[in-house]
């Protein structure tokens, strides 16, 4: 029985994946959380096999979570879930040790899939995502400025480039105004550029967003 921890700030959406996962008979959910501090408790207490992890949750999201979970040395897999697509944060999740990346469009069969391959130790990767690691490799010397971002700044980038306004940004990552427009000016800083508009014009070009 591979037993899972399921780290999600949406009530519905836990309840939905508990309904799911439910269905197969080797699959078993254990815990639910609902940020950083309740999935790094959930895990010390129940040792799940897998954590299945939201990547957008509240405060220190689920790449700082994940992390945490690495940095603290538990036998646990973690595979993202998230409704971001693969091109925005697949590679970096994966890089901080994840042991795959979905995305909350899947069936219940290939998120059940993904659990098992991650219960092995196994990495659960798709085609698109093998084709970004590749691509990664070889753009890791510098060539793409976003890679000098960390995780946080990434992230608010994704926003400002999709259209989001600081404030809009502020409250979905449950950080202030004044960080965010902190973040923002650390990113054009580090990138050479001025305006979200070269922000935004940078992340469609590099498909990062559409």
């Amino acid at each position: 029985m591979i037993r899972v921890l399921v780290a999600d700030d949406h009530a519905l959406v836990r309840q939905g994946l508990r309904e799911i996962l439910s269905a197969t008979p080797d699959i078993r959910v254990v815990a639910e959380a609902e940020d950083q501090g309740q999935t790094l408790a959930a895990v010390e207490e129940h040792s799940p096999d897998v954590v299945l992890l939201d990547i957008s949750m509240p405060g220190r999201g689920g790449l700082d979570t994940l992390k945490e979970i690495r940095s603290r040395g538990w036998r646990v897999h973690v595979l993202v879930l998230s409704m971001h697509p693969e091109e925005q944060y697949a590679v970096r999740a994966i890089r901080a040790g994840a042991a795959g990346y979905v995305t909350k469009g899947v069936s219940g069969d290939t998120l059940a899939d993904a659990i098992r391959t991650a219960s092995t130790g196994k990495p659960y990767i798709t085609p698109t995502v093998a084709e970004q690691l590749a691509s990664h490799l070889s753009d890791w010397a510098g060539e793409n400025p976003h890679e000098q971002l960390s995780d946080r700044e990434f992230q608010v980038l994704i926003l400002i480039a999709s259209g989001t306004s600081v404030t809009q940004a502020a409250a979905e990552l449950s950080l202030s105004v004044q960080t965010v427009s902190t973040y923002r000016s650390r990113i054009l800083q580090k990138m050479r550029m001025r305006t979200n508009a070269e922000l935004t014009h940078y992340a469609v070009v590099r498909g990062l967003v559409t």
